[in-house]
């Protein structure tokens, strides 16, 4: 018992304990209104992970960057930016596209902050924006007229032994994040940088390779999530990645990664994201207005500020 309510796992066995109330509730409120239980299907739950999994891939990039204490507020429009790309090529050469445009953006993210020092907050929203003008130059401003390739659609769309595959797509990126945080030299710089930046680069790491590294997972998650999404839409749109900032930033921190950087576990990012897109189920059978959801994202990650901010003060 006091392993599990260790500091590391009490996110996790709260945002656990929150998932088993969503299915409540929500199998309450469907019971209560229709007659029905839809939340307990196996069928309708693959169908929230299918969805969930672009929410989740874009989560476990933001991850990365979030455990050496910084953010990037670029991946809406590098998800956007490379779907847009990769359906532009088109063929076999769309989804390497859209890998390039996510890792280029991560690497000027990346020097941005390690090199230039600019705050990562600020560097990367101007990328965002960047990419934002970049895009409408390409479109004229117009919704683009290409479509998904088939391997794209398939990624998104078709089934493998019953289960969707964007999901062991999900899984797959899931197990190489849990691999280089764990199992890599990079992944403990990654923690050691996290958690004292200075003392990490006197003791030899070369933190400014570690931090373009982050960013560059988290632009070639971005991207990834960029082609998945575009496959599921069968094309690609303007501002398609806008409502993923948000929830991929609260997923991560309602799963214990410190958001001030050095603290965190992959489990916990895993664990926030199926929370969110069942939070987010029940609110649209529920009917919730989109406002709403921004609200409660917003307000959680606020809420779990404060929580961390109180926390460094009394340690300190």
């Amino acid at each position: 018992m006091q392993t599990l309510l260790s500091t590391e796992n009490r996110p996790i066995a709260i945002a656990s304990t929150f998932i088993v109330a969503i299915l409540l509730a929500g199998t309450v409120y469907t019971l209560s209104t229709a007659g029905t239980a839809p939340l307990l299907s196996p069928n309708y739950l693959l169908q929230q992970l299918q969805t969930g999994s672009f929410l989740g891939i874009c989560a476990a990039g933001m991850m990365m960057v979030i455990l050496l204490g910084h953010i990037d507020l670029s991946v809406p429009w590098t998800l956007t930016a490379a779907a847009m790309t990769a359906t532009a090529v088109g063929g076999d050469m769309a989804i390497p596209t859209a890998l390039a445009v996510g890792i280029t953006v991560g690497v000027v993210n990346g020097l941005g902050v390690s090199v230039l020092r600019i705050p990562s907050m600020i560097f990367t929203l101007g990328v965002d924006t960047v990419l934002r003008g970049l895009m409408v130059a390409q479109t004229g401003g117009f919704a683009p007229q290409d479509k998904a390739t088939p391997i794209m659609l398939f990624l998104a769309k078709e089934r493998m032994m019953g289960i969707p595959v964007a999901i062991f797509v999900w899984a797959a990126v899931s197990v190489a994040i849990v691999v280089i945080l764990t199992r890599t030299g990079f992944g403990r710089s990654i923690y050691a940088t996290g958690s004292r930046e200075a003392a990490a680069y006197l003791s030899g790491i070369r933190t400014r390779l570690v931090i373009i590294g982050a960013f560059v997972a988290s632009g070639l998650c971005a991207a990834i999530a960029g082609v998945m999404l575009a496959g599921y839409s069968a094309k690609a749109y303007q501002g398609m990645g806008n409502a993923f900032l948000l929830p991929a930033i609260a997923a991560v921190v309602l799963g214990g990664t410190h958001i001030l950087g050095g603290r965190g576990r992959y489990i916990g990012t895993l664990v926030g994201v199926i929370l969110i897109v069942l939070l987010n189920s029940v609110l649209s059978i529920m009917q919730m207005p989109e406002a709403g959801r921004q609200i409660i994202y917003g307000s959680v990650i606020v809420g779990m500020l404060l929580v961390y901010g109180r926390n460094q003060r009394v340690t300190s």
